[in-house]
Protein backbone atom coordinates (compact mmCIF):
# COMPACT_ATOMS: atom_id res chain seq x y z
CA UNK A 1 0.00 0.00 0.00
CA UNK A 2 1.78 3.53 -0.54
CA UNK A 3 2.07 6.45 1.29
CA UNK A 4 -0.90 7.92 -0.31
CA UNK A 5 -3.35 5.00 -0.42
CA UNK A 6 -3.05 4.82 3.27
CA UNK A 7 -3.00 8.54 3.29
CA UNK A 8 -6.42 8.11 1.20
CA UNK A 9 -8.08 5.51 3.42
CA UNK A 10 -7.21 7.62 6.55
CA UNK A 11 -9.28 10.13 4.96
CA UNK A 12 -11.92 7.99 4.60
CA UNK A 13 -11.95 6.65 7.76
CA UNK A 14 -11.42 9.12 9.63
CA UNK A 15 -13.20 12.47 7.79
CA UNK A 16 -15.77 10.95 5.68
CA UNK A 17 -17.15 8.06 7.36
CA UNK A 18 -17.84 9.82 11.07
CA UNK A 19 -20.00 12.92 9.57
CA UNK A 20 -22.49 10.11 8.87
CA UNK A 21 -21.60 9.39 4.74
CA UNK A 22 -21.87 5.79 4.25
CA UNK A 23 -23.23 5.22 0.52
CA UNK A 24 -20.96 3.28 -1.26
CA UNK A 25 -20.32 5.08 -4.50
CA UNK A 26 -19.14 8.01 -2.46
CA UNK A 27 -16.55 5.96 0.22
CA UNK A 28 -15.74 3.78 -3.19
CA UNK A 29 -15.21 6.98 -5.26
CA UNK A 30 -13.43 8.64 -2.41
CA UNK A 31 -10.97 5.57 -1.86
CA UNK A 32 -10.46 5.20 -5.70
CA UNK A 33 -9.43 9.26 -6.78
CA UNK A 34 -6.01 9.81 -5.87
CA UNK A 35 -6.47 13.74 -4.74
CA UNK A 36 -2.68 14.26 -4.47
CA UNK A 37 -3.14 13.72 -8.07
CA UNK A 38 -5.55 17.02 -8.65
CA UNK A 39 -3.77 19.46 -6.38
CA UNK A 40 -0.92 21.98 -7.27
CA UNK A 41 2.45 19.67 -7.25
CA UNK A 42 3.54 21.97 -4.38
CA UNK A 43 1.00 20.61 -2.05
CA UNK A 44 0.67 17.11 -2.28
CA UNK A 45 1.43 16.77 1.18
CA UNK A 46 -1.40 18.35 2.27
CA UNK A 47 -4.00 16.71 0.31
CA UNK A 48 -5.57 14.87 2.87
CA UNK A 49 -5.85 16.86 5.44
CA UNK A 50 -8.85 17.38 7.11
CA UNK A 51 -9.25 21.63 5.47
CA UNK A 52 -9.71 22.89 2.28
CA UNK A 53 -6.55 22.71 0.09
CA UNK A 54 -5.60 26.33 -1.70
CA UNK A 55 -4.87 26.15 -5.76
CA UNK A 56 -5.30 29.41 -6.46
CA UNK A 57 -6.08 32.96 -5.04
CA UNK A 58 -9.41 32.68 -3.98
CA UNK A 59 -9.99 29.17 -4.61
CA UNK A 60 -9.62 25.69 -3.44
CA UNK A 61 -10.29 22.19 -3.15
CA UNK A 62 -12.88 21.79 -0.42
CA UNK A 63 -12.34 19.28 2.13
CA UNK A 64 -13.48 15.59 1.61
CA UNK A 65 -15.81 15.82 4.55
CA UNK A 66 -17.70 19.26 2.96
CA UNK A 67 -17.15 17.71 -0.88
CA UNK A 68 -18.76 13.65 0.59
CA UNK A 69 -21.33 14.95 2.91
CA UNK A 70 -22.79 17.08 0.02
CA UNK A 71 -22.49 14.59 -2.31
CA UNK A 72 -24.47 12.48 0.15
CA UNK A 73 -27.43 14.82 0.24
CA UNK A 74 -27.95 15.22 -3.56
CA UNK A 75 -27.70 11.44 -3.79
CA UNK A 76 -26.22 11.28 -7.40
CA UNK A 77 -27.15 8.46 -9.29
CA UNK A 78 -25.61 6.21 -11.76
CA UNK A 79 -27.33 7.80 -14.94
CA UNK A 80 -27.35 11.17 -14.19
CA UNK A 81 -25.51 14.34 -15.46
CA UNK A 82 -24.16 16.51 -13.56
CA UNK A 83 -22.50 19.96 -13.66
CA UNK A 84 -19.90 20.59 -11.55
CA UNK A 85 -19.01 24.42 -11.36
CA UNK A 86 -15.50 25.89 -10.30
CA UNK A 87 -13.89 22.55 -10.59
CA UNK A 88 -10.54 23.86 -9.90
CA UNK A 89 -7.93 21.10 -10.78
CA UNK A 90 -10.72 18.30 -11.54
CA UNK A 91 -11.00 16.78 -8.24
CA UNK A 92 -14.44 16.88 -7.58
CA UNK A 93 -15.34 16.13 -11.04
CA UNK A 94 -12.80 12.98 -10.97
CA UNK A 95 -15.18 12.00 -7.89
CA UNK A 96 -18.72 12.23 -9.39
CA UNK A 97 -17.67 10.90 -12.79
CA UNK A 98 -16.96 7.87 -10.71
CA UNK A 99 -21.34 8.01 -9.56
CA UNK A 100 -23.14 9.46 -12.45
CA UNK A 101 -22.77 9.24 -16.40
CA UNK A 102 -20.93 12.15 -17.04
CA UNK A 103 -19.69 15.32 -15.96
CA UNK A 104 -19.75 18.36 -17.33
CA UNK A 105 -17.14 20.72 -15.18
CA UNK A 106 -16.75 24.18 -15.77
CA UNK A 107 -13.90 26.18 -14.54
CA UNK A 108 -13.22 29.77 -15.39
CA UNK A 109 -8.96 30.13 -14.43
CA UNK A 110 -8.00 29.01 -18.02
CA UNK A 111 -4.44 27.81 -15.81
CA UNK A 112 -6.58 25.26 -13.62
CA UNK A 113 -9.01 24.28 -16.51
CA UNK A 114 -5.88 23.10 -18.73
CA UNK A 115 -4.39 21.43 -15.27
CA UNK A 116 -7.76 19.66 -14.80
CA UNK A 117 -8.30 18.12 -18.06
CA UNK A 118 -4.24 17.13 -18.13
CA UNK A 119 -5.28 15.16 -14.51
CA UNK A 120 -8.37 13.85 -15.52
CA UNK A 121 -7.23 12.08 -18.66
CA UNK A 122 -4.12 11.20 -16.85
CA UNK A 123 -6.24 9.41 -14.45
CA UNK A 124 -8.22 7.85 -17.45
CA UNK A 125 -11.33 9.87 -16.70
CA UNK A 126 -13.24 9.61 -19.49
CA UNK A 127 -16.90 10.99 -18.33
CA UNK A 128 -15.80 14.23 -17.35
CA UNK A 129 -15.34 17.10 -19.74
CA UNK A 130 -14.12 20.69 -18.69
CA UNK A 131 -15.32 23.39 -19.90
CA UNK A 132 -13.34 27.27 -19.95
CA UNK A 133 -16.05 29.57 -18.91
CA UNK A 134 -17.53 32.05 -16.39
CA UNK A 135 -18.29 30.21 -13.60
CA UNK A 136 -21.80 31.90 -13.02
CA UNK A 137 -23.16 31.07 -16.62
CA UNK A 138 -22.49 27.54 -16.55
CA UNK A 139 -22.60 25.42 -19.80
CA UNK A 140 -26.41 25.53 -20.65
CA UNK A 141 -25.26 23.83 -24.09
CA UNK A 142 -25.26 20.43 -22.59
CA UNK A 143 -27.61 20.82 -19.91
CA UNK A 144 -30.56 20.72 -18.40
CA UNK A 145 -28.35 18.15 -15.60
CA UNK A 146 -29.41 16.57 -12.89
CA UNK A 147 -27.57 18.11 -10.69
CA UNK A 148 -25.43 21.11 -9.92
CA UNK A 149 -22.44 20.79 -7.62
CA UNK A 150 -20.69 24.24 -6.45
CA UNK A 151 -17.28 24.06 -5.45
CA UNK A 152 -16.76 26.97 -3.54
CA UNK A 153 -18.85 29.36 -1.52
CA UNK A 154 -21.56 31.66 -2.47
CA UNK A 155 -23.65 34.37 -1.64
CA UNK A 156 -26.15 34.54 -4.42
CA UNK A 157 -26.79 32.55 -6.98
CA UNK A 158 -27.80 33.56 -10.66
CA UNK A 159 -31.02 32.61 -12.29
CA UNK A 160 -29.33 31.45 -15.71
CA UNK A 161 -27.49 28.71 -13.15
CA UNK A 162 -30.70 27.49 -11.71
CA UNK A 163 -32.08 27.41 -15.51
CA UNK A 164 -29.72 24.70 -16.21
CA UNK A 165 -31.17 22.33 -13.08
CA UNK A 166 -33.55 19.63 -14.85
CA UNK A 167 -37.25 19.74 -12.87
CA UNK A 168 -37.06 17.48 -10.04
CA UNK A 169 -33.08 17.87 -10.23
CA UNK A 170 -31.30 19.28 -7.35
CA UNK A 171 -28.12 21.61 -6.41
CA UNK A 172 -25.80 21.67 -3.65
CA UNK A 173 -23.70 25.26 -2.32
CA UNK A 174 -21.68 26.03 0.38
CA UNK A 175 -23.87 29.70 1.30
CA UNK A 176 -21.74 32.40 2.86
CA UNK A 177 -22.82 34.46 5.72
CA UNK A 178 -19.68 36.17 6.36
CA UNK A 179 -16.74 33.93 8.19
CA UNK A 180 -20.03 31.39 8.50
CA UNK A 181 -21.26 28.78 5.83
CA UNK A 182 -23.99 26.18 5.68
CA UNK A 183 -24.53 24.04 2.86
CA UNK A 184 -27.68 24.21 1.34
CA UNK A 185 -29.66 21.80 -1.06
CA UNK A 186 -32.13 23.10 -3.94
CA UNK A 187 -34.89 21.25 -5.06
CA UNK A 188 -36.53 22.01 -8.50
CA UNK A 189 -40.33 21.74 -8.07
CA UNK A 190 -42.15 23.31 -10.69
CA UNK A 191 -39.77 25.76 -12.45
CA UNK A 192 -39.37 26.65 -8.66
CA UNK A 193 -36.15 26.11 -5.95
CA UNK A 194 -36.84 24.94 -2.73
CA UNK A 195 -33.53 24.80 -0.54
CA UNK A 196 -32.46 22.75 2.59
CA UNK A 197 -30.14 23.25 5.35
CA UNK A 198 -27.62 19.99 4.99
CA UNK A 199 -24.79 20.64 7.44
CA UNK A 200 -22.56 23.89 8.43
CA UNK A 201 -18.66 24.39 6.29
CA UNK A 202 -17.19 26.87 4.79
CA UNK A 203 -15.62 27.69 1.67
CA UNK A 204 -13.88 30.97 -0.01
CA UNK A 205 -16.96 32.78 -2.25
CA UNK A 206 -16.30 31.82 -6.01
CA UNK A 207 -15.82 34.50 -8.67
CA UNK A 208 -19.27 35.88 -9.81
CA UNK A 209 -21.21 34.87 -6.65
CA UNK A 210 -20.65 37.37 -4.15
CA UNK A 211 -23.74 39.52 -3.67
CA UNK A 212 -22.42 43.14 -5.22
CA UNK A 213 -22.49 45.74 -1.85
CA UNK A 214 -23.32 49.33 -2.08
CA UNK A 215 -21.03 51.54 -0.89
CA UNK A 216 -22.85 54.67 1.01
CA UNK A 217 -20.86 57.88 1.93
Amino acid sequence: MSDYTARRVMMVDTQVRPSDVTKFPIIEAMLSVPREAFVPADRSEAAYVGENVPLAPGRVVLEARTLAKMLDALDIQPGELVLDIGCGLGYSAAVIARMAEAVVAVEEDETLAAGATAALTAQGVDNAVVMVATLAAGAPKHGPYDAITLQGGVETLPEALLAQLKEGGRIGAVFMEGALGKVKIGYKEGGRITWRFAFNATAPVLPGFAVARSFAL
